[in-house]
């Protein structure tokens, strides 16, 4: 069973299917802007959802928004631009220029001000405020969304090409399902892996903390989360095939390319954690991928290590834009796309999260002490201010690893070998070749300071890989690198 039947036969039976794709950072906010800026989170300096993290702030405003993608497709390519959904979650915070502020790059403008929301919202029109209600048929969410899509494709003008971005909130919490689909699924629960309710063992603290088994009401809870998640998801699929439908009665279709993705994956019990995301596993960075347009042969899947910070290359890329003229860190997938038999690529990426906490410490959970964040009623706490961490994930011929540090007093370092361990139970850390951890914690150092093409250099397995061991610092061993929280 799927929710996205339709995505699955309009996109992914048309196209091609990324089987390795990621968010450099698993929270909404730093991969909505890896997305637009096609950088990683330690270049456009947003770290969380908040003002404070630098959350669609006045500098964000200043520094990174003149330079997004739609505004060189805009700017530089002739191109009209339509954006509809949810931008960021402080978008028309009043501190932050309010639902009047308009982000250069955009003819036309219906964001959602704040987070995500199903009824009840206010929507950005060009910068004017539109309150909407709770009456489903001219409120929902998600369908209004799907009706303003229609309309700029029935009246947009035909003498320029077009880019839309729609970002539906669906299916972010509080996970409204429209009525016709809010008894569907009633037999799903969440995916029961060897990961799920299992002790993180060998883990960051903040994952040890979690209630090994997880109380009934917890497993309830996320199993109901999960189905209802489903259920928005229902929606989400109409659009989809509403737009492909419009598309193909305007003519347009065959000369369009659709890319369908998310901000970030979700957990649901692994490891005990109940719900969530920004934690460094598969379950939280990997993402979907598809995409279908010219020159993309049906039925594909492709293996390579791709990121959200390489959406806006290639949109650029194909618009014709010359990317050596942008500070992005990702690459263009074109050539992937048009299936290009010589191509270059990655073995690795880097992911990173500055962790959320509060200095006091959690009302409801009072023994885990201050800087936690987060927490459910059983004192299971999702986040903690050191719960900052920076990985290397790695894909090549020869190995399938991750590699991350934390920015705490332990130092604590995480290791997968995931062609061993897929689900990531055992933390290899304390076994593996001593040399192996010096080069990943190389190459980590390497890529937490990357800017544009540094960040796409050859990784630890790239047979042109250079590893300097005077580079390490070699009196400090592997606990050569710490993190710096960058000034914003």
């Amino acid at each position: 069973q799927t929710p996205l039947k339709k995505a699955n036969a309009l996109i992914a039976q048309m196209g091609i299917t990324f089987l390795n794709a990621y968010v450099p950072s698993a929270l909404c906010c730093p991969s909505r802007a890896s997305i637009l800026t096609g950088k990683y989170p330690h270049n456009h300096h947003v770290v969380n959802n908040t003002l404070e993290g630098n959350c669609s702030s006045k500098l964000w405003q200043k520094i990174q928004e003149p330079y997004t993608f739609p505004a060189l497709l805009k700017t530089m390519c002739g191109y009209q631009t339509f954006f509809a959904g949810k931008y960021l979650n402080e978008y028309g915070a009043e501190d932050a220029g309010g639902v009047g502020h308009v982000p250069p790059g955009w003819s036309f403008w219906y964001a959602l001000e704040k987070n995500s929301k199903y009824y009840n919202y206010t929507l950005s029109v060009n910068g004017k405020a539109r309150k909407h209600g709770e009456n489903y048929s001219v409120d929902y969410l998600t369908d209004v969304l799907a009706n303003m899509s229609l309309d700029f494709l029935e009246y947009k003008s035909n003498f320029e090409p077009f880019f839309m971005m729609i970002s539906t909130p669906a299916p972010h919490s509080p996970w409204t399902a429209a009525p016709q689909y809010a008894k569907r699924f009633q037999n799903v629960s969440a995916p029961r892996n060897s990961n799920f309710n299992i002790h993180g063992k060998n883990k960051h603290w903040l994952i040890r903390q979690a209630k090994t088994p997880m109380t009934n009401s917890s497993i309830q809870f996320l199993d109901d989360a999960y189905r209802k998640r489903w259920q928005t998801l229902l929606s989400v699929d109409d659009l989809i095939e509403k737009l492909v439908k419009k598309l193909e009665l305007n003519g347009e279709l065959d000369n369009t390319y659709i890319f369908y993705t998310s901000d970030n994956g979700f957990h649901t019990g692994q490891f005990s954690l109940p719900i969530d995301k920004r934690q460094l596993y598969e379950f939280d960075i990997k993402v979907p991928l598809l995409v279908r347009g010219p020159g993309i042969k049906p039925n594909q899947t492709n293996k390579m290590l791709v990121a959200n910070i390489d959406l806006g290359p290639t949109i650029l890329d194909i618009a014709g834009y010359d990317l050596n003229k942008t500070q992005m860190d990702g690459m263009s997938l074109l050539p992937l796309l048009r299936g290009d038999r010589n191509v270059t690529w990655r073995s690795d990426l880097l992911v990173e999260y500055q962790g959320e906490g509060y200095n006091g410490s959690d009302p409801t959970c009072p023994g885990l002490g201050p800087g936690v964040t987060h927490c459910f009623p059983d004192c299971v706490c999702e986040d903690s201010y050191n719960n900052t961490y920076a990985c290397v994930r790695t894909l090549s011929t020869s190995w399938d690893l991750q590699y991350c540090e934390f920015d705490d007093r332990e130092v604590f370092v995480e290791v997968y070998n995931l062609t061993a361990d897929p689900h990531q139970i055992n933390n290899i850390a304390k076994t593996i070749d001593q040399e192996i951890l010096e080069k990943m914690n190389y190459r980590l150092m390497m890529l937490q300071s990357c800017s544009g093409a540094t960040c796409r250099t050859p990784g630890v397995f790239d047979p042109g890989y250079r590893f300097d061991p005077r580079l390490m610092f070699s009196n400090h061993g592997v606990r050569a690198r710490r993190f710096s929280a960058q000034p914003l």
